[in-house]
């Protein structure tokens, strides 16, 4: 489902990731791991296409055989919202929309209408066990109630991958515990694709893979 070969990314002299090769399957969960500084990072922003490899670099990157560095900047912006979801370790909710708004702005710009999203949001919402939080804004959610509302917002428009980075670094246990068993649940509900940047290593150890970094370079 996702095929990258020989990615490669300078900042200046710096090389920060140097030739990574990598394939991942349709429901899969993958954690990606390594020490600060590896990489994961980057990485997963040009797997997500929101950097891109360096020019100098005869990189591919496809996801479901669309290959994504030949897309002008309009048509990833298409395909970005349409197959891709996002969830960070600091959420990223817009502070002045409730939950139910926020999880509807990907919906928006995919040019659905408020029936529909609001009527897709509610479903994820439920299911996520937020029914009764629907209408209440970012700073009247706990910490974990606001990433569940993240999680949402990522699978509202039915995407193929869902790239996560750091997603329970800014948790508590429980919380982190609870999202942990989330991802899962979703890939059995939903065979939903997880690729995870995470220094969490009971996450890690749940993943069907463990990719380790180092030094720009997956090493294991």
């Amino acid at each position: 489902m996702i095929e990258a070969k020989n990615i490669h990314k300078f900042y200046g002299d710096l090389e920060v990731l140097k030739g990574v090769n990598l394939t991942i399957k349709k429901g899969e969960v993958v954690a990606i791991v390594g020490p600060s500084g590896a990489g994961k990072t980057t990485l997963l922003q040009i797997l997500g296409t929101l950097d891109t490899p360096s020019k100098e670099a005869n990189s591919h990157l496809t996801i479901n055989q669309e290959n994504l560095l030949n897309l002008k900047d309009n048509a990833l912006s298409k395909f970005r919202n349409k197959h891709i979801g996002f969830i960070f370790q600091f959420h990223q909710l817009l502070p002045e929309f409730t939950a139910l708004e926020n999880v509807c702005i990907p919906a928006f710009i995919a040019n659905k209408s408020k029936k529909e999203a609001e009527k897709a949001a509610k479903k994820l919402l439920d299911f996520l066990g937020l029914s009764d939080r629907i209408h209440h804004k970012p700073n009247e959610l706990s910490g974990g109630e606001q990433q569940r509302v993240a999680v949402a917002r990522a699978l509202i428009n039915n995407p193929d991958v869902i790239f996560a980075d750091e997603p329970s670094g800014n948790l508590d246990s429980t919380s982190a515990k609870n999202l942990h068993e989330l991802f899962f649940t979703l890939r059995e509900k939903f065979n939903q694709t997880f690729v995870i940047v995470t220094h969490n290593t009971e996450l890690a150890e749940m993943a069907d893979r463990k990719l380790e970094m180092k030094d720009g370079k997956i090493i294991n």
